[in-house]
């Protein structure tokens, strides 16, 4: 007869190994089947990368020159690859007196056209259903005033609009559908929306950093001028949501676009800066530029799932796969240190490579996805961020 103690050990331990039979188990080891590639800037070098990362490892490709000035440094910025994949996009900073955004074949990197837009043009995106490039224009020259969203046709590389946008403007992304435009104002703690078939200004709601409101009614906020600071805002890719960093208040906020008004808090680590969202619409990853690290969030249960130290200091953008299966995540690096760009695995949440770029890395996009024996599968960026 066997003992009743016995019994129930036995029987626990088939539960036990029932349930990690049905778990799914991932380690860093699990193989990497795909090739990825993407595009990232260095800001201090005047050059743009072609990064690879796949079984064998991570390495850069190619090394883009970029800008109009062989002397100087001319700072590129965003980077964005086109809904297509055929075409990238770089946002050179400064200029005389105004930068310039450029326009790139993929795969054969050649330069295909150039347009000047305000100044100091950063973040950029493209619409879906215009074929339109919305450029914010940092500024960050004189004394602080409104700036400008820059509007370019991407086909004649020609700006067709300006449209006032507060002052600092910054983390450029159009809605899903193509219909909005959206970003935020740094140093005036707003967001803004941007009717893209009419290309005029849409609704401006007020970034508090109470945990209790959001103010959406009009009013001065000079008196507390760049207290939320927001640097990024993302729409979700199926609800109808944003999400903005609010790197001041080191919080992540939802705004649903329903009710025009925040609705949820994320308390982050140090200063969010980037922020990228998985294609499936569960995470959502930021860059925590002090703190040196990626966090990344499930959506559904506001809960943080891990923050991943960097490889290097300065973590700056982030670009998801779209299998949901890697992030690539730009660091600028300190003084002489090069930039980095470190490729985080999303099942297990541990850093899978470094590769070292150009100095101060910054914009950062997805371009495609491949398999070694079936050819491309995924090409261009479902929902990821660049540079400033």
């Amino acid at each position: 007869m066997i003992p009743p103690r016995a019994i129930t050990f036995l029987v626990a331990t088939l539960l036990i190994g029932a349930f990690i039979a049905a778990t799914p188990v991932f380690a860093a080891s699990d193989p990497v089947e795909n090739d990825y590639y993407v595009y990232v800037a260095a800001e201090s070098e005047d050059t743009v990368h072609l990064v690879k990362f796949g079984p064998d490892g991570g390495e850069v490709l190619k090394t883009i020159g970029v800008g109009a000035f062989a002397t100087e440094i001319e700072g590129p910025h965003g980077i964005r690859v086109s809904p297509d994949g055929h075409y990238w996009y770089v946002s050179i900073a400064h200029g005389l007196p105004y930068g310039s955004v450029f326009k790139y074949e993929t795969g054969s990197d050649l330069s295909v056209g150039d347009v000047h837009a305000g100044l100091f043009p950063a973040t950029m995106d493209i619409s879906k259903s215009t074929g339109l490039m919305f450029v914010v224009n940092f500024n960050l020259h004189g004394d602080m005033e409104a700036s400008t969203v820059s509007v370019i046709d991407t086909v004649s590389m020609v700006e067709v609009a300006q449209i006032e946008q507060g002052m600092m403007p910054h983390g450029s992304r159009t809605s899903p559908d193509g219909r909005f435009h959206y970003s935020v104002g740094m140093m005036d703690d707003t967001l803004y929306e941007i009717d893209v078939m009419h290309l005029k200004l849409g609704r401006t709601l007020h970034l508090t950093v109470s945990d209790e409101k959001a103010v959406n009614e009009t009013a001065d906020y000079s008196h507390h001028m760049g207290v939320a600071k927001p640097t990024w805002v993302q729409p979700h890719p199926a609800k109808p949501f944003l999400y903005v960093a609010l790197q001041g208040a080191d919080q992540i906020a939802e705004v649903s676009l329903e009710d025009w008004k925040i609705t949820r808090r994320f308390h982050t680590q140090k200063g969010p800066y980037n922020l990228a969202i998985s294609a499936d619409g569960k995470m959502v990853l930021a860059t925590c530029k002090p703190n040196n690290s990626t966090a990344i969030w499930d959506i559904e249960t506001g809960k943080e799932l891990a923050n991943v130290a960097s490889s290097r200091r300065i973590t700056h953008g982030v670009a998801v796969s779209p299998d949901i299966r890697f992030a690539f995540v730009s660091i600028e690096g300190i003084a002489d240190e090069p930039g980095t760009v470190d490729v985080i695995d999303l099942r297990t949440f541990e850093t899978r490579a470094s590769i070292d770029i150009g100095k101060q890395a910054s914009g950062i996009d997805f371009w495609k996805m491949e398999q070694r024996t079936i050819g491309t599968i995924g090409v261009g960026p479902p929902q990821v961020t660049d540079s400033h």
